[in-house]
């Protein structure tokens, strides 16, 4: 079973398309995040949620 670890995000409509793009691929190039919901509210306001796997070691004794 895979297990994920989430990233909710509120950016203000203040934010420009750009800045929140670069941050959300910075996200995922350097941290291992993966997009998993973006929601545009009618007053602008951009809710974003990122996952990524938790992996876990097994002992192998």
């Amino acid at each position: 079973m895979i297990e994920y670890e989430f990233w909710n995000l509120a950016l203000p409509r203040t934010q420009s398309r750009h800045a929140v793009c670069r941050l959300l691929t910075d996200a995922a190039e350097y941290h291992g995040w993966e997009l998993e919901r973006l929601r545009k509210d009618s007053d602008g306001k951009r809710t974003v949620r990122l996952r990524r796997k938790i992996i876990r070691m097994r002992s192998t004794l």
